[in-house]
């Protein structure tokens, strides 16, 4: 018997490949959502986090949730009020959840939640491990508190595993489409020195892996979702600008220059993060996408 699936956050671009890859594979699945969802095959209850309001209805059945809801990080300038935002809309959300699991007889065993490679921080040239310490920045404080969360369920007794997500191409949205459009314009360049390593990863690994954690009842704990062979900056800029076949003759953008348009948020693209996929791959994982080339073939076809 198939499993049915709770999506948090399932009509992002994430949540919706990942809605349409479970459904193919005979998957049921439902989503949570603050509207209605337009999918007919797919069940849509209603809540409400800040409120604290959820459809009690959402977990009947349901033997898998998998948590991506969070407001976008690179969406508005960090302010304090949206520092709080990005932090609550990743942990109150999941609290939401387990106070309705301590409550109502459920049938749920496993929860598969997104996390960011931002726990890191920047860390220049050292290759960060599942087991390395978290940076001190806002970042790692969103990624460490969105964890802690998550892993409150262990005390419901259920599955925990946990993805620590990189960069994730696509060209329907995400940072790829950022860094294209300059180099189709014929002013795209590296960012900063270009030195700063980048975590990415294909979307279509992104989906496998989340069904891969559904596949595989005995996988817990921590992963980094991110390609084995991370790249800098430069590297990807280049191979970007190589594969729409435009030519890359605009200077770096300084790091002044982007420490003044996005503040503190300049980290996200200043900050260098290069992450090791090997306690994924050892536990029988296969990327379909291990090298850049390859993914950007497949994404610009």
């Amino acid at each position: 018997m198939q499993k049915h699936i709770l999506l948090t956050g399932g009509s992002g671009l994430i949540g919706g490949n990942l809605t349409k890859l479970l459904l193919a594979k005979g998957y049921e699945v439902s989503h949570l959502s603050r509207t209605q969802g337009k999918d007919l095959r797919v069940k849509t209850y209603l809540w409400d986090v800040h409120k604290g309001e959820i459809d009690e209805a959402c977990i009947d059945g349901v033997d898998t949730i998998i948590h991506l809801a969070g407001a976008g990080v690179a969406d508005k300038r960090w302010t304090n009020k949206r520092k709080q935002e990005l932090v609550e809309s990743r942990t109150k959300s999941i609290r939401l959840i387990y106070e309705l699991l301590r409550k109502k007889e459920h049938k749920i065993t496993s929860v598969i939640s997104a996390s960011a490679t931002g726990y890191y921080g920047d860390r220049g040239d050292v290759l960060l491990t599942e087991d390395s310490k978290p940076s001190d920045d806002f970042l790692a404080e969103c990624c460490i508190a969105w964890e802690k969360a998550v892993d409150e369920g262990e005390d419901l007794g259920l599955r925990i595993v946990k993805f620590r997500t990189g960069v994730v191409l696509n060209k329907k949205g995400g940072a790829l489409p950022q860094l294209a459009t300059p180099v189709k314009w014929y002013v795209g360049s590296p960012l900063g020195d270009g030195k700063q390593w980048i975590p990415w990863i294909h979307w279509h690994d992104v989906e496998k892996l989340y069904l891969y954690a559904i596949m595989h009842n005995k996988l817990t704990g921590t992963f980094n979702m991110a390609a084995p062979t991370p790249v800098t900056n430069e590297e990807m800029t280049r191979a970007v600008a190589k594969q729409l076949s435009k030519p890359l003759w605009a200077p770096k953008v300084p790091a002044f220059a982007l420490n003044l348009l996005l503040g503190e948020m300049s980290m996200i693209v200043l900050g260098s993060t290069k992450v090791s996929s090997q306690k994924i791959e050892e536990n029988g994982f296969k990327f379909e996408y291990p090298v850049l080339e390859d993914a950007l073939k497949d994404i610009y076809g």
